[in-house]
């Protein structure tokens, strides 16, 4: 059986780069393209990448094939570090930008469950990561995809952040953080379309997974809705390995279904 397709009609081995790569969902993806032998070469990109156990691991596993980076893609100085830091490595081109960071509740950070909890530090905090760092990361990377083979653009959003879905209200910041990604993002897929018809621009749910950022509100999740990090990323990369340009700007879910705004 050949490998499965990392993008759609993709015919070069493909640069893969993954955001939030030193947990959950963004290590198992790291893991799961690196055993794809259609992949060319891997940037793992996290806060602590260069000093993390699990990637140094899988490092030794796959050689230069892997590249760990240590950036706070919050940071303008560190997106613009990143990009150099590609150069100097040799990657001239990426095929699939896949943004798993993100933050729903820190130190002194919960999800609101009233208005009388909103903060204003707080909403920064949360917009800054959630809402404008994966926009921002693609401004910094978009020399990278002056290339014509095929690229997807795919950042991790929530169902939470449908305007449409939204039944339960509470959660202020991260509901809104993830709506205002959506809508970058959308925005982002139509200015593509006349710059870089070859590229696609999606938002992605990845379900429930047994994470630390999900962990203390998982009390009321049905065993069977609750994914491993492992499940989840690999549902996930199957739907980016089913996009066309003629998706991009749309929200799915990990079964590829399509997600309401």
């Amino acid at each position: 059986m050949s490998p499965l397709a990392v993008i759609a009609g993709l015919e070069v081995p493909a640069n893969v780069l993954v955001t939030g790569a030193s947990s959950g969902i963004g290590l198992a993806a790291v893991g799961q393209l690196l055993d794809n032998a259609r992949v060319g070469r891997v940037v793992a990109v996290s806060r602590g990448a260069e000093h993390h156990a699990g990637l140094s691991e899988l490092g030794r596993s796959h050689g230069d094939r892997l590249l760990t980076l240590s950036c706070d893609i919050t940071s303008d100085n560190d997106r613009d570090a990143l990009a150099a830091r590609l150069a100097a490595a040799g990657i001239d081109s990426l095929h699939l930008l896949l943004n798993c960071a993100g933050v729903l509740h820190a130190h002194r950070l919960r999800p609101e469950k009233s208005l009388a909890a909103l903060r204003s530090d707080a909403l920064a905090q949360v917009f800054a990561l959630n809402a404008f760092a994966p926009v921002l990361l693609v401004q910094a990377l978009l020399p990278l995809l002056k290339h014509r083979d095929p690229v997807v653009l795919a950042s991790l959003s929530a169902r939470v952040g449908s305007i449409g879905d939204n039944h339960l209200g509470g959660w202020y910041a991260y509901r809104a953080s993830k709506a205002a990604q959506n809508q970058l993002f959308r925005t982002l897929s139509i200015e593509l379309r006349r710059t870089h018809p070859h590229a696609a621009c999606v938002l992605l749910h990845p379900g429930t997974v047994d994470t630390p950022l999900s962990k203390p509100f998982q009390a009321g999740v049905p065993p069977e809705k609750l994914f491993t990090p492992e499940h989840s990323a690999r549902r996930l990369l199957m739907v980016i390995a089913g996009i066309t340009p003629e998706a991009s700007g749309r929200f799915y879910a990990w079964d590829g279904a399509e997600i309401p705004w």
